[in-house]
Parts: C-alpha cells; sequence; structure tokens
C-alpha cells in the first residue's frame, strides 16, 4: 500500500470484489497500517455474513447495488464527518502532550499523585517538602495542562493512557 493519507477529512469508497483481493482483504490491510480510514462498501455480491464481517473491521456503511445516489452521499458525507472527528481529537490529544511534555518532573509526580486522589499534606509528606511547595507545584502543574479541576486532570491523564508512575 504505502500511500500517504491526505491531511484532510478521507473515507474510502471500496467494491467487496476487487481485481485480485477481496475488498474485506483490503479493508483489514488499511488495519493493520493503522491508516484508521473510515471505509463505505458497495457491493452486488454482499451477503449477512459478509456484512456483519464488514462493519465489525469498523465500515461506517455496506450498500447493496443497486442503491439510491443520496445513500452513497450521505454514507460518504458520514464517513468525511467520522474522519474529520479523529483528526480534531487526534489533534487534541498531541497539544495535550505537548502541555505534559512542559511539566517538570517534580510537577508531574504530583500530577499523578493528584489523579490518585492524594492530599496535598500527603504528598508533601511522602516527598519531604513543605504543603506549601506541593500547592505551588500543583498550581503550576494545573495551569501548564490546563485543567481547571481535578476531575478536568483525571480526564486529561485518562484520555492519553498514562501509565500512573
Amino acid at each position: 500500500m504505502g500511500s500517504v493519507l491526505p491531511e484532510a477529512p478521507s473515507c474510502l469508497v471500496l467494491d467487496v470484489r476487487l481485481p485480485g483481493q477481496s475488498g474485506l482483504d483490503f479493508q483489514k490491510e488499511v488495519a493493520t497500517q493503522d491508516m484508521r480510514l473510515p471505509i463505505i462498501f458497495i457491493t452486488a455480491y454482499g451477503d449477512i455474513p459478509m456484512t456483519v464481517q464488514a462493519m465489525k473491521r469498523g465500515a461506517v456503511e455496506f450498500l447493496a447495488k443497486p442503491f439510491r445516489d443520496q445513500d452513497l452521499l450521505d454514507a460518504v458525507n458520514l464517513g468525511l464527518a467520522r474522519d474529520r472527528l479523529r483528526r480534531e481529537q487526534d489533534h487534541a490529544l498531541v497539544a495535550l502532550r505537548k502541555r505534559l511534555d512542559t511539566l517538570t518532573p517534580r510537577e508531574r509526580v504530583i500530577l499523578f499523585e493528584v489523579t490518585k486522589g492524594r492530599l496535598n499534606k500527603q504528598i508533601a509528606d511522602d516527598m519531604g517538602i513543605k504543603e506549601a511547595t506541593v500547592k505551588v507545584h500543583r498550581s503550576n502543574m494545573m495551569r501548564k495542562v490546563n485543567a481547571a479541576s481535578v476531575a478536568d486532570l483525571c480526564r486529561l491523564v485518562d484520555k492519553l493512557k498514562l501509565p500512573q508512575e
């Protein structure tokens, strides 16, 4: 395969019967390359097991020929909307990772302690520092990662699937 995806929302319309390789096999290959591209299948030869297989692998739609033009347009619009949302989420995660990378090692430790539900006093005792110092680092950390609350902070850590350090 080896193609580069465009930097715009995209989707792929595939016939189940392709020369040399089935559309379902191509879908599997796309998935192994982590392209995360929405796929719409069209076919005159589909059956229920084939449809189920395609949908389980993430196909947006499975249209049997003959289909209305509007059905294909609706499917393409849905595929583009899904890809647009995925791209926005990916960009937000990249921005969040960059913000996390601005943390000092001590702020990073405090981030994980806070997400465990630890109090400033407990963190200070464990780290051998003053509670006021923890408060300063915690405030800086919250500002840097753009979290308004501990709940926000926990959601951010969860989004990034960070291991508890």
